[in-house]
């Protein structure tokens, strides 16, 4: 399974731990992976490059059936479940693409036309992070 997937040992002990795998176990205690498995390895890892949680991803695998490989139907509703969440993420990705390079270091020095100039700090109302920059705006009074 390492070799076929490029996750070492302790990334699968760990995907294992956190009930994102179910191998078998031989008398030895070795585990067997069944092939399904190595597709759940790649959705794992593309999920997490794409930043979204191991609880997020675990409740995805968690609607696949258990005992049989999943087609292309069970994959589909994990695909329709996400896209909203995935919208939502290339959105703010693409929010971060056109704003960075105008909101962090410009040196404008104008409080006029700076786009995260934050008087009063309105923008902890929202909590914590750089809420103007992931889409959310305090209402104006």
């Amino acid at each position: 399974m390492v070799e076929r997937s490029g996750v070492s040992h302790s990334a699968l002990r760990f995907y294992e731990t956190e009930g994102l795998l179910h191998p078998d176990r031989t008398d030895g205690g070795q585990r067997r992976f069944h092939r399904d498995e190595l597709r759940r390895v790649a959705f794992i890892r593309i999920a997490q490059q794409l930043g979204l949680s191991l609880e997020q991803i675990r409740d995805a695998l968690a609607t696949l059936p258990e005992g049989r490989t999943p087609n292309a139907r069970d994959w589909a509703v994990v695909s329709a479940a996400w896209r909203s969440l995935l919208d939502d993420r290339i959105a703010q990705m693409e929010r971060l693409r056109d704003q960075l390079d105008s909101c962090i270091g410009c040196g404008c020095l104008s409080l006029t036309t700076c786009g995260l100039y934050n008087r009063e700090d309105e923008a902890a109302a929202l909590g914590p992070g750089p809420r103007w920059l992931i889409g959310e705006r305090p209402a104006r009074t």
